[in-house]
């Protein structure tokens, strides 16, 4: 919101790192119950949990913008679309596919004969990411806030994060998680409202037909001109008709499902205006990966079936039990996937969110299953504490 503290954060952190620093260096003497002793105790963090905008707050790189990934930082080739003007991540995935893919040499499906030469962009470890940022100043007064030469075409970084005065941060592994829930979420309204067409949500606008016609080739999809200044935008093969949304909307509407497995998401529709509003991200959760593939089945299949692939991952991710060598054969299965989706949406379909998934396979490899790593305990101790204070001032 507006009084975020933005780069200013690390002003509040300073205690933390303090305290953290004293952890690792020197201990802090503690008393253990069990065997009525004192000992040292010594304690390290592991990694930050954090949705994306504070992502860019804790790591400093800004998760905004055309260099908003921070993990592929400058290589991401996304860019900002004329009439949409959103920045747009379309055909960002074929350069991490392998060299001799058919998808690098296609110059009809992605952009306008475009072939895709580029290697994969490299993924820095934590010292080379801070051999890019030793040189920046840390924030630690209530100063200015003010972008450095090259800001927003080399790099996005504000300044120099705070975690890296802790003694073992140039050694970590995963130091920031890209968190899955509000990943999985925003994945998951962003096909929502674009596959049933909903008016003022869906990213399928005249001026993202407009941007489409510029940058890709699909002549069936571009505004026809009817006259008096007037365009037609066409039916899209991805988007439901109106009596399809309203079969999806009555049955989701009329849905039950077992007690605590997930919240009534009948409350959510809306017949009269045809959508659905209000969803929790547990809501949406449950629907990317167990009712998507069946309120979408009316789709053509060269469409439903990359959905349910995208269904697919999110479900085997989120598992309590990850195994090494699925999670490899997941990390080249979703870059193929995003090229399918890459040829079936328009290219405004394609924000930061639809690209993040790219990452998190190798993630999960790093710190294991998502359930340890992702905002549902914080946002449910949130709302705890919450209904706790409300009782309390009543």
């Amino acid at each position: 919101g507006p009084s975020d503290p933005r780069h200013k954060i690390d002003v509040y952190l300073q205690p933390l790192i303090d305290d953290l620093c004293t952890l690792w260096n020197d201990g802090i003497p503690t008393f253990d119950v069990s065997l009525k002793q004192n000992f040292l105790m010594k304690a390290a963090l592991m990694w930050t949990i954090n949705d994306f905008p504070a992502y860019g707050m804790l790591s400093s790189w800004t998760t905004a913008g055309r260099l908003g990934c921070p993990i592929c930082m400058e290589r991401s080739k996304a860019f900002t679309t004329l009439n949409f003007h959103k920045v747009c991540y379309f055909d960002c995935h074929r350069q991490f596919l392998p060299l001799n893919h058919a998808y690098r040499r296609n110059k009809k499906s992605f952009k306008k004969g475009r072939v895709e030469t580029s290697p994969p962009p490299p993924r820095l470890s934590s010292l080379d990411v801070w051999n890019r940022v030793a040189h920046l100043p840390l924030c630690l007064e209530s100063q200015e806030e003010k972008d450095f030469p090259g800001y927003g075409v080399e790099h996005n970084w504000k300044k120099q994060s705070i975690f890296w005065l802790l003694p073992y941060w140039k050694t970590q592994l995963l130091r920031h998680n890209i968190d899955v829930m509000h990943t999985e979420r925003n994945v998951f309204m962003n096909v929502f409202n674009i596959v049933m067409d909903i008016n003022g949500k869906s990213k399928d606008t005249h001026n993202a037909r407009i941007d489409l016609a510029e940058i890709c080739n699909r002549k069936e999809l571009e505004l026809v001109d009817v006259g008096r200044g007037k365009f037609f935008k066409p039916k899209a093969a991805y988007a439901m008709t109106k009596s399809q949304r309203l079969v999806v909307l009555k049955w989701v509407k009329e849905l039950k499902l077992p007690d605590g497995y997930a919240s009534n998401l009948g409350r959510c529709v809306d017949l009269n205006k045809g959508k659905i509003h209000g969803m929790k991200s547990h809501d949406c959760h449950v629907f990317m990966q167990r009712l998507l593939p069946i309120a979408f089945d009316s789709l053509p299949k060269p469409i439903w079936k990359p959905l349910v692939e995208l269904s697919q991952f999110f479900r085997e991710l989120t598992s309590t039990t990850l195994n090494v060598e699925q999670l490899r054969v997941m990390e080249n299965n979703i870059l193929v996937l995003l090229c399918k989706l890459e040829q079936i949406f328009p290219p405004s379909f394609f924000d930061s969110m639809e690209h993040l998934p790219v990452h998190l396979p190798y993630e999960a490899r790093l710190g294991g299953p998502v359930q340890y790593r992702w905002m549902y305990p914080f946002e449910r101790y949130k709302m705890s504490n919450h209904l706790y204070t409300i009782v309390l001032y009543t």
